[in-house]
This record gives C-alpha cells, sequence and structure tokens, in this order.
C-alpha cells in the first residue's frame, strides 16, 4: 500500500485507517486482536482511536494497545482527548484547558500502554477555554516527547484558521490535521474547513466516511435489513438515512454496477481521491470490512469519474 503524509508532517501513513471506536462496544478483545492483524497484513499501520470510545473511559485505547503489543512502533497511532463520555458527543466542560489535558494524556498513554503518541487531537473545541491555552498544553507535550504532533476534530475553517494564527505568533506547535464528518453525502466542509486546510497544508481526517454502514452497499431501498446490523438495531438508520439518501445510494449503485465498482468502492476512492485527505478511517467490526475499504481505496477514479460521482451525490440530503 502507498503511503502519504499525514498532512505538512513527515508522518508516513496508509490512505485507509482502522478507525477504532467500536473496540469495546462492538468487538472484544479477540475480534480487535483479529482486525489489527488484518491491518498489519493489508499494510494499514494508521489506528485512529479515542479515549471516550468504547463505552467507558480508556477502555478502546486499552484493547488496541494490548492488540498492537510488540508492534507498536510499526504503527502510527492517534487518539483524542476532551469529549463527554456517552452517545451524545460534545465537548468535556474545561476539555481544552491545560489541566485536563495533562490528566488525559497520561491516562491514554497508560490505556495504550506506549510512551508517546504519534498524533494527539482535540475532540471538540471548548468555547470555555482560550485556544492559547489548549495550544500551549499541547505545545509542552511535543516539548516532552509525550507527542509527536497535534490535531483537532469538529473545529470549523474560522477555529482552524484562528488557532494557526495563534500557533504562528507564539512559535507553538500548529495542528497537522483536522478531523471532521466528511462522505459523499455529507460534504460541508468543502465550503468552510477544506479550503483552509489545503491553503495550510492541514490534512482531513474523514469521520463517518461510510455514514455508519448506509455507504457500504448492504442497506438498499425496499429491501429487508440485515439481521444483527447497525441499522437493523437502530430500526432504520437513524439520522443517517432518509427516503432522499436511499435514492442517492440507488444512483451510485447504477453507476458502479456499470463499471465493476461497488457503491463502497465509490464511497472510499472517491474520499482517497480528494486533495485535502490524508486517510480514511472507517470503522470495521471485522476483518473482512478493512480487507474491503483496503481494496476499494486501492481503486484511482479517473478525472471524470470522479466528477460524475460527485454529481449523483450533490443531489444527497445532509443527515
Amino acid at each position: 500500500m502507498r503511503l502519504r503524509n499525514l498532512g505538512w508532517s513527515n508522518l508516513a501513513i496508509s490512505p485507509i485507517g482502522v478507525g477504532c471506536m467500536n473496540f469495546g462496544s462492538m468487538c472484544d478483545q479477540a475480534a480487535t486482536d483479529a482486525i489489527v492483524s488484518t491491518a498489519f497484513d493489508l499494510g494499514v499501520n494508521f489506528f485512529d482511536v479515542a479515549d471516550i470510545y468504547g463505552g467507558a473511559m480508556n477502555r478502546s485505547e486499552a484493547m488496541l494497545g494490548k492488540a498492537l503489543g510488540g508492534r507498536r512502533h510499526a504503527a502510527i497511532v492517534a487518539t483524542k482527548f476532551g469529549a463527554k463520555l456517552g452517545g451524545g458527543g460534545g465537548a468535556a466542560p474545561g476539555g481544552g484547558s491545560a489541566d485536563y489535558i495533562t490528566r488525559a494524556v497520561e491516562a491514554s498513554l497508560a490505556s495504550l500502554g506506549t510512551d508517546y503518541l504519534d498524533l494527539y487531537q482535540h475532540h471538540f473545541p471548548d468555547a470555555g477555554t482560550p485556544v492559547e491555552e489548549t495550544l500551549r498544553a499541547l505545545d509542552n507535550l511535543v516539548r516532552q516527547g509525550k507527542v509527536r504532533h497535534i490535531g483537532c476534530s469538529n473545529y470549523t475553517g474560522a477555529m482552524l484558521s484562528a488557532a494557526s494564527e495563534v500557533a504562528n505568533g507564539l512559535s507553538l506547535t500548529p495542528f497537522v490535521v483536522a478531523q471532521n464528518r466528511y462522505s459523499l453525502l455529507t460534504r460541508d466542509i468543502e465550503t468552510d474547513l477544506v479550503p483552509v486546510c489545503l491553503t495550510q497544508g492541514v490534512g482531513v481526517l474523514p469521520y463517518f466516511p461510510l455514514e455508519s454502514g448506509l455507504l457500504s452497499g448492504k442497506y438498499r431501498k425496499g429491501k429487508p435489513l440485515p439481521e444483527g446490523s447497525r441499522f437493523a438495531k437502530w430500526r432504520g438508520g437513524g439520522s443517517f438515512a432518509s427516503e432522499a439518501r436511499y435514492e442517492i445510494v440507488e444512483r451510485l449503485a447504477v453507476y458502479g454496477d456499470a463499471r465493476g465498482r461497488s457503491v463502497l468502492d465509490l464511497a472510499i476512492g472517491w474520499l482517497v481521491a480528494q486533495p485535502a485527505v490524508a486517510s480514511v478511517i472507517a470503522g470495521v467490526t471485522r476483518p473482512e470490512q478493512l480487507v474491503q475499504n483496503v481494496a476499494a481505496g486501492s481503486w484511482e477514479p479517473a478525472g471524470e469519474e470522479l466528477a460524475a460521482i460527485s454529481a449523483i451525490a450533490a443531489q444527497a440530503v445532509p443527515a
């Protein structure tokens, strides 16, 4: 697998990564071990986790750390801090403060069983803490060698610009990546965040690249939901699914079928080809899903194919 740089950094990462949010919630340790082993077999070296994943603080991190074992130094490990525990998301109180960051990084290092993080990301912007305080705390971690690079998540373009201005003005470590929701069906960051990232050399890490499975191709309009699937458990896909979105999936399927490509191929191949995207970090629960993601990421669509896919998906309705 051809590696690419993570933003302006010298970290070489795989264009397909492993989203680890299912570790501890939908995956036990044996399943986690199998996914991580398959990742290495496929040449995938990028693992994205967060301290809140797994249903309990640091659970997913601990499971990833155990699965990596002696292969830790062959992996690029990213984790996040500053989010509330639970399904609601959003910033933890004081989640960008120096005190919070100091405690959070030590917990993550311990749970992952490592003495450094390749990438440490602020999970949600903290309106109650000046960005200067957040950046000074993160810069201190970089200087201590506990963190190699830093990033942000769920920041707007204006927030990223402001953070970059502070970092440059005070000679602090700047963000190297921005992790935001981005897919064929959710593209609002293209007019806000992406232009800032391209100007500053900041990589984009899309989350929900498959819209929690809607773009995997396994959910089709008018067909029964696969037993045990997320959409079956949610009784229809929750906010990810709508009549309009199912229509887009059907049109993508028709376009892909004519070219021997699946909806999954179109969704991942299109994202990997976007200039700002550093790696596509889809969550998986089984090794075979990662195999499919890597195969999709190896497809290099031509310019006219990218334009056609974009035109089809542009009719999507945001969730």
